[in-house]
């Protein structure tokens, strides 16, 4: 009899401790076209739930053990998430998108740490772009953490991809191609990047080897998706460095949604931890807003709206820069005077109309305008001492510059103004049905480039005007007196209208089926781009291009949850206008395209590491290049040659090891090797200017077991260096350096005092709010000395001219707060 009470304590302690050991998988449920489903049915095991009207779900699980959640609708393909491992009370936030039936790949399952991607696509989650610290936070910020992708620049928002330029990469959002700046020089003046990270809910990439969809660049693909709103929020994010806010809405009758995005920022915090001390007040605006109205299930209508701008202005006081070896330290000093403004103007709209005729087909028309209004004035004037240092420790002078060995002045001046007018006109199509799928669509694109270009530059050394290298002026001094004009050392001054119509279009099939036991996904397609250039003072030039493309990937039936992927194709980029000018300003209309074939064999492998889930990821890539425009790049600008005159090749390997190395959150660390060269006319190979070689980077985050409301976000990046470009008029064959090594940690923590996982009750100060945090960011924790380019200085005995480092921001500490209702 008194064993049933102990028999009864006992299975009710069970119980309660079954009872804790739960977690929480949560998340929104989308269609392709981003609307939300309803009464989804969601089922681990023997528990289950359904999608509300907004698509949202909850659903408990048993934790510490693999789960297997499954997600059907009628109509919809399932969607299965497999070997998922959560930890006691933790919250994971999963939000699949459901596609019909004859889209869905059978057999490549969704885990844990994303959906295997049959096509070389990696798939990022948004929540990461919002949280990871940088100086330049937001989606490129996590780019430059992926293998294959870097930038020595924390202030830009550019990248290199696998020993290509800036220039390389495909933006889209929302399927609508996105422009940079055309005239910015300098990373500091850069600004906002185009993408709102508060703005996205889907962000894919991909490092080459894509498909024929995606368009005519040499190196990379960024797609972006913007949300579809599914209920009313706001968000607002503030910082030392700026301010951001977001607000989505939704109509009572849920046919019209909205997300609009405002950000500013001034990057005065960073600027004054540079070598150059002045008077800065860089100033960037964005505003961005996305409508959609839907008419009806099968009509629904886009319109995107964004307008940036940038206004950088600088007055640049003094500079002392301290170089050399321990046996042999030198310093450069500089007094300026004058300023730099510049101003940058640009302005987007597009209107895009989706139709769904029936359930298997799609179809997008998309209209858009792109303008941007550019200016450069500048007039500084740069009074340098180059010379030894001081390291005597009893010495007054300790630290300043002694034995000055090269003293000048030098004098820039540029009044530079671009107005460019881009209009596109787009469609595409999309068939899909019992496993196959067909894609197509064309593009019409004009481009009305207007272009005022004036630069010079004096070189005054020990009071002597120094002549251009490439001079032929006759000196008989002091026989004959000289009587010749003051010349510039560097001048370009040009004027350029020129006018550009493109038509492209592609046409691709995509297949999944079995061999055997195995799954088969392939995909072929060609690509045709036809562009005519015309303007004022050149002749009229043509070009047509086709570039075949194809992907083959095996997901074997083997007991390790493997995938294969082959990518081969032909990358041809037209040249946009930068590429069409050359060093003199001038353009050459007979630049035909940059051409370039990838070959890319990659494979994912998915396991379990400490009874939680991981996949590696790993690519093999080499890309033959012919028809090769040179260039050069200083910080962030490029010049061209505007001559196809040189081959080139990049290899390389890259690894990523994403997971959850500590429970409830998704890290990784990244691996690569490149190595890319460049043949001019025959002369041999040398390293282009993205030649990075090696690196790795690291993104982790983390939280106090005992506080976990504490969290840490922290990056970490080491890159070799990669050539260091050589002085104006120096032949590149006869002059190569190489920046020092690039090192950069930035380490953000938080606390959280409301969000998905910590909801409060009503009452309570925090229920209104949907998630609010407060923290502080501390950028590169290490203050190590990174260098962008290099500063060349002429010592006056003998001739020679040294490599002064332009080092870029030091470390900075930001507090930053954000909160959503």
């Amino acid at each position: 009899m008194q064993s049933k009470p102990i028999n009864l304590f006992i299975l009710l302690l069970w119980a309660t401790v079954l009872q804790g050991q739960t977690a929480t998988v949560l998340g929104t449920i989308l269609d392709e076209n981003n609307e939300p489903i309803a009464n989804v049915n969601i089922s681990s095991e023997n528990l289950g739930t359904v999608s509300d009207e907004n698509g949202n779900y909850v659903l408990e699980l048993v934790a510490d053990v693999p789960n297997t959640i499954s997600f059907s609708h009628i109509g919809h393909a399932d969607v299965v998430l497999q070997n998922l491992i959560l930890t006691s009370n933790e919250t994971f936030e999963f939000n699949p998108v459901m596609k019909t039936d004859a889209i869905q790949i059978a057999g490549v399952d969704v885990s844990a740490t994303g959906r295997k991607s049959v096509d070389g696509i990696t798939t990022i989650p948004p929540e990461i772009a919002r949280k990871i610290p940088g100086a330049n936070a937001g989606v490129e910020n996590i780019l430059k953490l992926l293998p294959g992708v870097s930038f020595n620049n924390e202030l830009s928002t550019q990248y290199n991809v696998r020993g290509g330029n800036f220039d390389e990469n495909l933006v889209y959002v929302n399927g609508i191609e996105v422009y940079r700046s055309f005239l910015i020089r300098s990373a500091q003046q850069e600004g906002l990047s185009f993408v709102n990270s508060d703005l996205i809910s889907d962000l894919q990439f991909s490092a080459g080897g894509f498909q024929a969809k995606y368009g005519d660049k040499l190196s990379s693909v960024l797609d972006i998706t913007y949300k579809t709103p599914t209920s009313f929020e706001l968000r607002a994010d503030g910082s030392l460095l700026g301010a951001s806010g977001s607000l989505e809405t939704i109509s009572k009758n849920k046919k019209f949604t909205s997300i609009s995005g405002a950000r500013y920022r001034n990057n005065g915090l960073f600027l004054n931890s540079l070598q150059t001390q002045g008077n800065f007040n860089p100033r960037f605006l964005d505003i961005q807003s996305h409508l959609t109205y839907r008419f009806s299930e099968k009509f629904h209508l886009n319109f995107l709206r964004t307008f940036s701008i940038n206004d950088y202005t600088n007055e640049p006081l003094t500079r002392q820069t301290n170089f050399g070896t321990l046996n042999d330290p030198r310093a450069l000093l500089v007094f300026y005077q004058g300023r730099e403004r510049n101003k940058y103007t640009n302005t987007l709209g597009a209107l895009k109309a989706d139709l769904f005729p029936n359930d298997h087909t799609k179809l997008e028309f998309i209209a858009s305008t792109y303008h941007t209004q550019e200016q450069e004035y500048s007039d500084v004037i740069a009074s340098y001492e180059l010379g030894e240092v001081d390291t005597n420790l009893g010495s007054e002078t300790l630290g300043e510059v002694v034995n000055p060995r090269g003293i000048g002045s030098q004098f820039n001046r540029a009044r530079n103004q671009l107005d460019a007018l881009i209009f596109n006109v787009s469609h595409r199509g999309k068939v899909a049905k019992k496993g196959k799928v067909l894609e197509w669509g064309a593009k019409f694109t004009h481009e009305d480039i207007n272009d005022r270009f004036r630069e010079s530059e004096f070189i005054d050394s020990a009071g002597y005007i120094i002549r251009p290298p490439n001079s032929e002026l006759v000196n008989n001094q002091p026989e004959e007196p000289f009587t010749g004009d003051i010349l510039p050392y560097e001048s370009v001054q040009a004027i350029n209208d020129a006018q550009t119509n493109r038509l492209s279009g592609f046409l691709q099939y995509a297949k999944h089926t079995k061999w055997g036991e195995h799954d088969i996904y392939f995909n072929l397609g060609m690509r045709a781009h036809h562009w005519v250039l015309k303007g004022d003072g050149f002749e009229k030039n043509a070009q047509t291009l086709f570039s075949p493309r194809g992907q083959f990937s095996i997901k074997p039936n083997w007991k390790n949850d493997m995938l294969f992927r082959l990518a081969i194709g032909s990358y041809q980029q037209p040249p946009f206008y930068r590429e069409l000018r050359d060093s003199n300003g001038n353009i050459n209309p007979n630049v035909e395209a940059q051409k370039s074939t990838h070959y890319v064999l990659g494979s994912e492998y998915s396991f379990t590491l400490w009874d939680r889930p991981f996949t590696l990821i790993s690519e093999a890539y080499y890309k033959d290049m012919t028809n090769v425009n040179p260039y050069t790049v200083e910080d962030v600008r490029i010049r061209y040659a505007a001559q196809n005159n040189a081959t080139a090749y990049a290899l390389g390997f890259d690894f990523r090891l994403t997971g959850a190395f500590v429970p409830g959150t998704q890290s990784w660390v990244s691996l690569g090797y490149l190595k890319t060269e460049e043949n001019w006319d025959n002369r041999g190979n040398i390293s282009r200017p993205t030649d990075q070689r090696f690196k790795f980077a690291v993104l982790f985050q983390d939280y106090v077991p005992s506080i976990p409301n504490v969290r840490l976000y922290l990056n970490l990046v080491y890159n070799t260096g990669v050539p260091g470009g050589s002085p104006n008029y120096a032949d590149p064959y006869n002059f190569q350096n190489r920046l020092r090594d690039y090192r950069r940690a930035d380490m953000g923590i938080s606390y959280i005092f409301a969000d998905e996982k910590n909801k409060h009750p009503k009452g309570h100060w925090l229920h209104r709010f949907k998630e609010f945090s407060v923290g502080f960011e501390i950028f590169n924790m290490f203050n190590n000395q990174n260098s962008i380019t290099n500063t060349w200085v002429r010592d006056v005995d003998t001739q020679t001219q040294f490599a002064v480092p332009n080092f870029l921001t030091g470390r900075i500490l930001n507090v930053k707060f954000g909160v959503r209702f």
